[in-house]
């Protein structure tokens, strides 16, 4: 473990409880803020880490200080529940003793990595989308000095968890694996995103002939529940040594029909939710998303209704936004919402409760922060 990390870790654990020293301290034993503030420890390490290594690529002054502005930039400020979720998972599977401080690590570097990956994403995304804002701030492609160099600029943040798996775990029996595990999410996402930008293809109009509830859920397991869910739990799972496939298995498809529940949530409350509550403005609508409300009308409604969502579907529009939520109300959209995630909620829990062979907690932890939300 690098010197300067285990110091910061220890002063940390420290600091988060003056009583306890490092190794004697559960990991589930402490508050939301103090796991929040422990990871967040780690990020300005791992940050500088790939930082360093750039003057061994020949990098000019300009290019690394460019990069590590990217990288603040697109990294801080999200909620970081994947990457905590690789702790918390790796902690249930060992009984949730007390963690090394070089397990802690071990772990966190994991989870920042799923961070990079996500930083990625959402950095890639908000271009192809033309997004204007994230996490509060202008999306980085916007950046006066960025635009389009922000499609390279997603690249190196992909590639970013590559350099810190080999850093920290080149010689580990695992290393393989973690890579294994981090392509293959890759792949199905990219694929997702492909699905989610062909069934609405920009400068379309509406495209209602792509929209079915079965293209929405491929849309939403391959491009966000993978890598939201699934990936989280198999890292730590990897790490707390896991070998038994079938076990991955059960957890897969758990993780991944929370994800898909988790996506008709964000699309039922960019329709539904208050603007106040959700802390922003659904455009869903707008945007000729291939959301759930959408092909939930779409596979009941009448061929009268369906020109009606032809004609005012994907238009910016306040007149048109309203006839197509009236058309969300006339078939009670929010009623099928709602018998929907009752029955998910209780499926979900029959199936962890008769998991035998992993934690329920890895499951639990997830459903109990995502169930009946309201933003």
């Amino acid at each position: 473990m690098d010197p300067r990390v285990r110091a910061r870790t220890s002063r940390l654990l420290v600091q988060l409880a003056p009583k306890q020293a490092a190794a004697t301290i559960a990991y589930q034993e402490m508050s939301k803020a103090q796991k929040k503030a422990s990871f967040e420890a780690y990020y300005r390490q791992f940050a500088d880490e790939l930082v360093a290594e750039l003057s061994e690529f020949e990098m000019p002054d300009e290019a690394v200080r460019y990069i590590k502005r990217m990288i603040d930039y697109t990294l801080p400020g999200g909620k970081m529940n994947r990457g905590l979720s690789v702790i918390t998972t790796y902690s249930h599977l060992v009984g949730n003793r007390p963690l090394t401080e070089d397990e802690l690590c071990k772990a966190s570097v994991l989870g920042w990595c799923v961070e990079w990956l996500q930083a990625y994403f959402l950095v890639a995304d908000d271009v192809m989308d033309r997004s204007v804002t994230r996490r509060d701030q202008p999306c980085w492609y916007l950046n006066e000095d960025v635009g389009l160099i922000a499609v390279n600029d997603s690249f190196i943040l992909e590639s970013g968890v590559y350099r810190l798996l080999k850093k920290h775990f080149e010689g580990d029996a695992k290393y393989a694996t973690y890579l294994e595990l981090f392509h293959e999410v890759s792949y199905q996402t990219q694929l997702g995103q492909l699905l989610d930008l062909r069934t609405s293809p920009e400068g379309s109009g509406p495209t209602l002939d792509n929209f079915s509830l079965h293209k929405h859920h491929l849309v939403v397991k391959y491009k966000t529940a993978f890598y939201s869910f699934y990936l989280p739990v198999a890292l730590g799972m990897t790490m707390a040594g896991i070998t038994d496939s079938k076990l991955y298995d059960t957890a897969r498809d758990i993780l991944v029909d929370m994800g898909v529940y988790f996506q008709v949530q964000d699309d039922f409350l960019d329709w539904w939710q208050d603007p106040e509550v959700l802390g922003k403005v659904g455009t869903d609508i707008q945007d000729n998303k291939c959301s759930w409300p959408v092909v939930t009308v779409l596979d009941k409604c009448s061929a009268a209704d369906r020109a009606v969502l032809e004609k005012h579907y994907a238009r910016d529009d306040p007149a048109s936004v309203e006839i197509v939520k009236n058309l969300y109300r006339k078939y009670d959209v929010e009623g099928v919402y709602n018998a929907y995630q009752d029955k998910m909620i209780a499926q979900l829990t029959a199936r962890i409760a008769q998991v035998t062979d992993l934690p329920p907690a890895i499951f639990t932890d997830f459903l109990d922060k995502i169930a009946y939300r309201q933003k």
